[in-house]
Formats: structure tokens, sequence, C-alpha cells
């Protein structure tokens, strides 16, 4: 019999991005200006202290809700009339612990049963932008109100996507949507913890704690997304130092600040190319709102770069032809316009 070792290929190293820009920020900030060093690092450090308290709370709500098998009711937005799938799956969406690479099996699935494509609209377009973790990390630095007023705008970007495909289901653009093969491996070091595989199967169980399994998976989904939190975070705290430091709150104001769509605007289109995550760019939005950046501009930032962002991007063209890729993008970015102006005219 041959040896199984011999046929295995070697696995290969796959480095952490964002721990590796972690080490790197400080090496290349010593090289250029080193006075600069312990300030940014005192600087995130104190921030991500202060922030403790919504990361611990947000580490055990996703660990609750994947040891429990909450996430088995996610199944059930898809269950139903169309209308009413719509709206189950865009508060579903806002709502569920997932990023958008975690549920392609699950989409894909879907879909490939015959699921509307409106429902998986709805939730394709509110699931990146918030979740229980999100929201408490947002909460905790931006402020409850504006925490609360992304979460409204990702259901209701949901709901506008969704009927928007629905009254359009029989055009050119939603016709045969999917692609041939579906790509159904996670796309981003962006995920949480967990894989889209295998959540959905199992009863869901409120005492997790009287199962092995049950506690074992809380454990794992608790270290896991303490680790995947503290890397981008803590990347993130020294990204806005850096901000704070050495861009010009008179240049961010200038651009980015004022009244009228204009920012709104400008903001929507800058979102996709400087988002990081949805966690990661909670501090940047932070330091831009101290520079001068106003409040509809911040929305519109974080509605078009939460949807358009590689993870959640990917996630669409994996599954649907180009035209509905199109269309998901289009509809993000008038959401997030939109977003930006109804937060602008109440904050």
């Amino acid at each position: 019999m041959a040896d199984a070792t011999q046929t295995q290929s070697p696995r290969r190293f796959k480095p952490d991005w964002a721990w590796v820009f972690v080490l790197a920020l400080p090496a290349v900030l010593a090289s250029l200006d080193p006075a600069e060093v312990m300030p940014m690092l005192r600087f995130a450090l104190t921030a991500l202290g202060h922030t403790a308290p919504f990361i611990l709370f947000a580490i055990l709500a996703v660990a609750f809700l994947k040891a429990t098998g909450a996430e088995n009711l996610l199944a059930r937005a898809f269950e139903g009339r169309e209308t009413r799938m719509i709206v189950v799956a865009a508060l579903a969406g806002g709502l569920s612990p997932f990023c958008s690479c975690e549920v392609i099996p699950f989409i894909a699935a879907l879909l490939a049963v015959g699921a509307p494509l409106s429902a998986v609209m709805a939730f394709w377009l509110s699931s990146p932008l918030m979740d229980p973790a999100m929201f408490a990390i947002t909460a905790g630095t931006l402020g409850t109100g504006f925490a609360t007023a992304k979460l409204v705008a990702a259901v209701g970007l949901g709901l506008m996507g969704g009927f928007i495909v629905k009254g359009f289901a029989k055009s050119a653009v939603f016709a045969d949507p999917l692609k041939n093969a579906p790509v159904k491996s996670c796309c981003s070091s962006s995920c949480g913890s967990g894989s889209g595989a295998d959540v959905y199967s199992g009863e869901v169980n409120w005492k997790f704690w009287t199962e092995a399994h049950r506690r074992e998976t809380f454990k794992n989904a608790a270290v896991e997304n303490a680790l995947f939190l503290g890397k981008w975070l803590l990347l993130a705290y020294m990204i806005e130092a850096l901000m704070l430091r050495y861009i010009p709150a008179e240049l961010v104001a200038q651009v980015l600040g004022g009244s009228g769509i204009g920012p709104i605007l400008l903001g929507a289109i800058v979102g996709a190319p400087a988002y990081l995550n949805g966690y990661a760019a909670v501090p940047m939005v932070a330091a831009l709102l101290d520079q001068g950046m106003s409040n509809g501009a911040a929305m519109s930032f974080v509605i078009a770069g939460g949807v358009s962002c590689i993870p959640a991007a990917v996630a669409v063209w994996a599954l649907v032809k180009p035209r509905v890729f199109a269309a998901y993008l289009g509809i993000a970015v008038v959401g997030a316009v939109l977003a930006g102006i109804g937060w602008s005219a109440i904050a």
C-alpha cells in the first residue's frame, strides 16, 4: 500500500494580513517618525480598553447564538409569501451574526431550489451592515443613536432592494440570475468564526450548557471572535491615531464636511475603497467625524462601504451574474445616499 503521506500536498501558509499590518505599522512608523510610535500605541490600547465592555458583550452574544443553534432560525426568513419573505429576510440580515461569505452555501442552496431573488437580495443588502457584535462596537464608539440609525438603514436598504427586485423580477436584469457554478468557500479573513456550510443543521437549545458539544462550540466561538475583533479593532485604532496625527482636519472638513448632498455623495463614493470591514470602519469614521466629516457623509460612508467591501461583494459575485451584481451595487449606493440624507436631517 502506498504511503498516503507522500501523496498529500503540503499546506500553504496563509498569513493573517490584519496581524501583519498590526506589527508592520509600528515598525514603519519607527523608521519615519520614531517619536510617534509610543503615542500611537498608547492611543490604540486606551481606545481598545475603552470599548472592552462592548467587545466582551459582542463576543458572548455571538458565542451564545452559535452554541444554542439560534442561527438555524434564519432559514425561516425564506418561507411563506414573497412579500413576507422580503420583510423577514431584511430583518434577519440586519440582526444575524453572519458575515456575507459565511452564508454563501445557504444562499446558494436557496437560490438553487427556487427561493425568490427578492428575498435573497434583501438579506444580502442588510446582512453585511449590522449584526449584534457590530451594533455593540458602533454604539460604544459612535453612540447608540448612530448605531440604531445604521440598523434602521440596513433593514431599510434590504427592504428597498427586495421590493425593487420583486417589481422588476421579469426584467432582463433579474431573469435567470444564477451563475452555473456557485463558489462555496469563505472569501476573506474578514469573516468571523464558523462555517456557513454546517451552521444550519441541528435544533435550537437555549440551555446550551447542558450539552458538551454546544459548550465546546461556545468556547471556540468566543475565542475565535475575541481574536477576530481584537486584531481588527487594534489595527483600526492604530490607523485612527495616524489619521488624527497626519491628516489635516481642515482637509477632511473641506472635502467631507458641510451641509448639502455633496459630502453625502462623496462619502458613498469613497466608502468602498476606504473600507476595511464593518468593525475596523467604526474607529475610522470616529476619526473622520472628529476632523469635520458631516454626519450624513459618515452614514453614507458606512452603508455604501459595508455593502460594497470585498467580503460582501465577493459573496454576491460568487453566485449571480454580473448584471445582478451591478444592480446590487447600484441599489447599495442609492440606499447609502438616502440613509445619509435621512441621518443628516435628524442628527
